[in-house]
């Protein structure tokens, strides 16, 4: 007997197709010190500029037999040692991107995207610097 396969979250299939789409963009690279860094995690050893991938939400979203999600999520961009301006350049091309992104996430449609909010905030221990992205999404799920 075989198993269907399990669907794909529809907050990880989001996540991947974010990571899969900012990619492939040069200029965003340039930002972050020549190479594209998004991850779970800091970067062991790795000086900023680099991206995190933050708290996340989803919620059922459901309507009309189809099956919906909302997103809430973040993105954290670290500065550079004395350039709050590094994350915030970052920050602004990610948000740019992702405005109207043909994104393609699996087993799941992207049904809209939107930029609520970059917030800029200082670590008054540490003096680190960083812009966060808030963003809001809602996916459904495509039939097999």
């Amino acid at each position: 007997m075989s198993l269907a396969p399990t669907p794909t979250s529809p907050l990880l299939a989001l996540r991947a197709a974010i990571l899969a789409y900012l990619a492939l963009d040069a200029p965003l690279a340039q930002l972050m010190g020549g190479a594209f860094r998004l991850t779970d995690e800091p970067p062991r050893g790795a000086t900023p500029v680099y991206a995190l991938f933050g708290d996340a939400e989803i919620r059922d979203d459901s309507v009309d037999g189809a099956r919906r999600h909302r997103h809430a999520l973040s993105l954290t961009v670290f500065a550079r040692p004395g350039s709050l301006r590094s994350a915030v350049d970052a920050a602004e091309r990610i948000a740019d991107l992702l405005h109207d992104a043909p994104l393609s996430l699996s087993g799941h449609a992207l049904v809209r995207l939107d930029l609520e909010a970059i917030a800029v905030r200082r670590d008054p221990a540490s003096g680190e610097a960083r812009a966060s992205l808030t963003l809001r999404a809602i996916t459904e799920r495509l039939l097999a």
